[in-house]
């Protein structure tokens, strides 16, 4: 934190960045500036007053000296407006050597805490009958570029003090866990809340196709993308309703952009939210969605879009594939890992409590809306694991993609906004390929079970749950490293290599502490078994697979005891 010399506090009206920033101040021994306060002192008068007789764009005008202004100092902690971020050039100014810290609340608890404070009738830009409905139309445009700051902290059912403590935390533990602190990042990526057309290198939001032998669909992809999703839909051919099945954790986030960016488009829109986390995966919890879609009347032309992580995804997927025999489904991934391998391909599945994915479809969707920015909301941990598929992508297939991962980790750990599209692209066509060439996983597209045979295995026995996907498959896959190197055909400089990257990524090589045997019985009810015989996919270089059905049962126990012990 040497070279940090000041801190910016972003974030929607109400979500408490002015006590926060003279709390973190206080603890910092630093100044805390508040951009509005500047602007009151400049143009003589109150907010309100600025908006009433010059209206916004004077209001934006003194918004951009007051942040040039704040930016200008060191050793300050500022709490900028709600719409400071908006502008490109307040952007420029909070990443000149600062770090940007966006306190997030649901549209819900930020009306509540402006009405506490009696201050909601004064905030300009949410007069009106219904502010609610106006919190979540600009919360909601805002969204993806709150999520370009450094750190989003989530401030409900917290107090001031305790978001304050967090900041602080935050500034002293780097997003990656590196033990250098942030800076080094920052210094090197000045331009980093900058959106993708925004930026010296620019970004495209891009359109990839699906060429399955049953449907072909597009695959959207870019920074901000969500706000599109209505629009896409109906280039897609659909209309009429759209229910979004989402998460606990991730529709507090993301369900308002949907809702809006849906409605927009001329959607009856509406949401269910089930309990985040593997254990959800199951047909119990199918059923309670199809007990919601029949109370909604829902109809055989009316889409169901899957809103979050893998699991949302092959869940929301499934019960797509089996209510009235199908009806449209839509993928909305927003994280890593669903982006770059669960939304594509159709593979949709609830869990049995004898083994992962056991009961399950082949069902592609029609479209596929992969909006970057929502991984900025990701905690680093869930972040990490989805690294765990890309790497696997870079090994069976990409020697270019791995070497780009090992010279440029530190910009997917920090979500770089075009390097990390453009990672999110390049595994979008890798997948896609593969499903084109074998849809049904009866063919080639075998290989991107690279490192899950151990993987689910390890997440059966753990009851998923203790260990994310992502971690199962990184350790999974050194397990298959290691089974290849004793078989004679994976490379000892493959296996370190893979290992180094692994652990550069903050992936697990070992472990859980779990009882082997019950591990190697759990491989042995593997989806890819075909007559007793388990399918390996082993390395015989970077970018090269073999497929081995003849892998002793006594190695694979001993590799799996020693990665367990």
């Amino acid at each position: 934190m040497t070279d940090l010399r000041r801190l910016f506090l972003t974030g929607f009206s109400g979500s408490g960045k002015s006590a926060v920033a003279v709390l973190v101040a206080d603890k910092l021994g630093w100044r805390a500036i508040d951009t509005d306060a500047l602007i009151e002192e400049a143009a003589g008068s109150p907010v309100a007053e600025i908006f009433a007789r010059d209206g916004e764009a004077r209001f934006r005008e003194l918004e951009l000296e007051a942040v040039r202004q704040a930016a200008s100092q060191e050793d300050v902690v500022v709490a900028t407006g709600g719409g400071a971020i908006l502008a490109d050039e307040n952007r420029r100014a909070m990443a000149d050597g600062g770090l940007v810290v966006c306190l997030e609340a649901r549209p819900q608890a930020i009306l509540e805490r402006l009405r506490d404070a009696g201050d909601h009738t004064e905030r300009p830009l949410l007069a009106g009958p219904d502010p609610l409905a106006r919190v979540v139309e600009l919360k909601a445009t805002r969204q993806h570029i709150y999520a370009l700051a450094d750190l989003v902290i989530d401030t409900e059912g917290k107090s001031p003090a305790q978001v304050a403590d967090a900041v602080v935390a935050a500034m002293r533990s780097p997003p990656d866990g590196g033990p250098s602190g942030p800076d080094p990042w920052f210094a090197r990526h000045p331009q980093r809340l900058l959106l993708p057309e925004e930026r010296t290198e620019r970004s495209e939001a891009t359109s990839l196709f699906v060429e399955a032998p049953s449907r072909r669909y597009p695959v959207a992809i870019g920074w901000g993308v969500l706000d599109r999703l209505g629009e896409l839909l109906k280039d897609a051919g659909l209309s009429g309703a759209a229910y979004v099945i989402s998460d606990s954790e991730v529709l507090p986030r993301h369900g308002d952009r949907a809702l809006l960016s849906l409605r927009e488009a001329g959607f009856a829109a509406d949401t269910f939210a089930i309990p985040a986390g593997e254990a959800s995966k199951s047909l119990e919890t199918a059923a309670t969605i199809y007990d919601w879609l029949v109370a909604h009347r829902a109809e055989r032309g009316h889409a169901l879009i899957a809103l979050g992580g893998g699991v949302v995804g092959d869940l929301a997927g499934f019960v797509a594939a089996t209510y009235l025999r199908g009806v449209p489904f839509v993928q909305a991934p927003t994280s890593l890992l669903a982006m770059v391998d669960a939304a594509i391909g159709g593979k949709v599945a609830v869990n049995h409590r004898e083994g992962k994915n056991l009961v399950g479809a082949f069902y592609q969707p029609r479209v596929v809306v992969e909006d970057v920015s929502t991984l900025k909301t990701l905690p680093p941990r869930s972040l990490i694991e989805g690294c765990a598929e890309v790497i696997k992508h870079a090994l069976i297939l990409d020697p270019q993609l791995l070497a780009d991962l090992e010279a440029q980790a530190d910009d997917l750990l920090h979500l770089e906004p075009a390097f990390t599209v453009d990672i999110v692209r390049r595994n979008v066509a890798i997948k896609a390929a593969l499903v084109a060439e074998d849809e049904h996983d009866s063919g080639r597209r075998t290989i991107l079970n690279y490192g899950h045979t151990v993987g689910h295995a390890i997440e059966t026995v753990a009851g998923y749950g203790g260990i994310l996907h992502g971690e199962a498959v990184s350790v999974g896959m050194t397990a298959a490293a290691e089974i290849g190197r004793r078989l004679g055909v994976t490379p000892r400089e493959v296996v370190e290599r893979q290992r180094a990257l692994l652990e550069r990524f903050g992936l697990p090589t070992r472990g859980p502490k779990l009882d082997p045997e019950r591990v190697v019985a759990a491989i042995a009810l593997d989806k890819k078994v075909t007559a007793g015989a388990v399918s390996w996919v082993l390395l015989e270089d970077i970018g090269r697979t073999v497929i081995r059905s003849d892998v002793p049962e006594e190695l694979v126990r001993d590799v799996v005891t020693e990665i367990l012990s």
